[in-house]
């Protein structure tokens, strides 16, 4: 079938595209920057650059499209022109009618859970568009799911970050809202059974994990992951409202807007448990919470230097190693299998935590006055290691290992490339955290001497701030090492099954 998809760069469409793929359906993705957003995907998906909020440029999307899967819409507003009226209502309307003039039969809507009843201006939004899509010529379906997580959602990622990095967390109220999630690739097999079978179309259907939830439970699951148990600091409701208008005032983006308080406090749940479609309608086992959460701490997304702040710097370490009974080949194999053992910082830092490095893989850390952190393996060939920064690492960007036969010596390099992550670890680092890196760096080096039996003579620092040119070099290269290992992953799947490596 073909397929044209809006908003696959989110959370939804990363799960549900791969499935689709590997179904053998042919995606078109619709997307401001759609050629870029491609990258991260397997097959031959074709790319159509437009915005839904703009008539004009969505114009012949659809052209040759079977159905129309509208995943695309905002749950913070950036007035005036990013508004829940000119994208999430007005969006719906010029996709419809382009599905219509292009002649698809079907149409699929990504709606909200809470939708028809919600007070907030996003859920009104939604169900107004709701009623835009009832009118589509074809065969119409909206599903609404709760409160959708996996890697980069904007919500139970975040708070799985902010357990990982602080040492207290803001909870409005007493953290007792109940809502109910679904994991990201369930919602996609919803989606997948729904396409492939058309006799369910005609209806809007809830869809949710088995299990309601809260902050303050979702805060214990995270602790027990993690390892770590941040203070609790109550706030009320009305005071985190008064601070939200006041930082929309001054211009500043938080993560909870008023539309996210009044969604909680309006306890986002499937009012009746026979409403729930996920096993009944479309035959999903859903993911238990216990699960999901433990899968969602090994996927939190790359945190790409483009998105750090400030300048890029640039480090080089370098060593001659001497005297070593080991070849180039057995020293790198050791550094692979011991490299958890080597790092000066505590690699397994979290219960379970994932020791071992391939391609792929995902390591965390523990940082002195930081938390835990992680990187991810996205390089592991010849003799070079390379490591990208995840969300919620004090910085953006990469670190490349490599060793390299020298005439009788064996060289061994450590390259950082990096921005600060955001403004307060730009602080950080130019306080403490920079002689902390540089420590770590040379801890390790050390380490890896005596690993290797031989010795060296010294430790050659560089440090240089990159030039604009230089750092759009280094953000593509990082980028590419991110995009490659994602379209390597996705290749792979040749059945649905879980995005992530590791098991929970």
């Amino acid at each position: 079938m073909r397929i044209l998809v809006t908003g696959g760069t989110g959370v939804i469409g990363s799960g549900v595209i791969p499935q689709l793929e590997s179904r053998g359906h042919q995606v078109r993705l619709l997307s401001r920057n759609a050629d870029r957003a491609v990258a991260q995907f397997s097959g031959k998906m074709a790319a159509f650059a437009g915005d839904v909020g703009d008539r004009e440029s969505i114009r012949n999307a659809a052209d040759g499209c079977d159905l129309v899967l509208h995943i695309a819409g905002i749950v913070h507003e950036e007035p005036p022109a990013i508004t829940f009226a000119a994208v999430n209502v007005e969006g719906t309307r010029n996709l419809v009618d382009e599905a219509s003039r292009a002649g698809a039969s079907r149409f699929v809507y990504i709606s909200s859970l809470g939708a028809e009843i919600g007070a907030s201006d996003y859920h009104r939004s939604k169900f107004a568009a709701e009623q835009i899509v009832r009118s589509f010529k074809g065969s119409w379906t909206v599903i609404r799911p709760g409160n959708v997580y996996g890697p980069g959602d904007e919500i139970i990622s975040l708070l799985l970050k902010m357990v990982r990095t602080l040492p207290a967390i803001p909870v409005i109220d007493d953290g007792a809202q109940e809502f109910q999630p679904i994991w990201f690739e369930d919602l996609a097999s919803v989606l997948v059974n729904l396409i492939e079978h058309p006799e369910l179309d005609g209806k809007a259907y809830e869809v949710a994990g088995d299990q309601k939830t809260s902050l303050n439970d979702l805060i214990e699951r995270f602790s027990e992951v993690t390892g770590r148990s941040p203070t609790r600091v109550p706030i009320p409701n009305l005071v985190a409202s008064v601070a939200s208008n006041v930082a929309a005032f001054l211009g500043i983006h938080l993560p909870v807007d008023n539309e996210n308080l009044t969604m909680l406090q309006e306890e986002n749940v499937v009012r009746d448990p026979k409403g729930n479609a996920i096993e009944s309608v479309f035959k999903v086992t859903p993911t238990t919470l216990d699960v999901g959460v433990r899968k969602l701490a090994d996927c939190i997304p790359e945190q790409l230097p483009q998105e750090g702040v400030g300048r890029m710097d640039v480090k080089q370490f370098t060593t001659s190693i001497t005297g070593s009974p080991h070849s180039l080949d057995e020293i790198f194999n050791l550094f692979i299998v011991q490299f958890s053992k080597l790092m000066p910082v505590e690699t397994s830092s979290e219960p379970q935590a994932n020791e071992v490095v391939e391609l792929g893989a995902t390591l965390t850390m523990s940082l002195p006055l930081r938390g835990n952190a992680q990187v991810r393996v996205v390089e592991l060939k010849g003799h070079t290691l390379t490591l990208s920064t995840l969300e919620g690492h004090p910085l953006a960007g990469a670190v490349r290992f490599s060793f390299e036969k020298e005439g009788d010596a064996i060289q061994f390099v450590i390259r950082t490339f990096d921005r600060s992550a955001t403004f307060f670890d730009l602080i950080a680092m130019r306080t403490v955290g920079g002689a902390m890196q540089n420590a770590t760096w040379e801890g390790l080096i050390e380490r890896v001497v005596r690993l290797a039996g031989g010795t060296n003579d010294s430790v050659a620092r560089t440090r240089e701030t990159a030039s604009a040119e230089e750092a759009e070099k280094i953000e593509s290269w990082i980028t590419d090492l991110v995009m490659q290992r994602k379209r390597d992953s996705a290749a792979e799947k040749i059945q649905p099954r879980p995005a992530c490596s590791s098991s929970p």
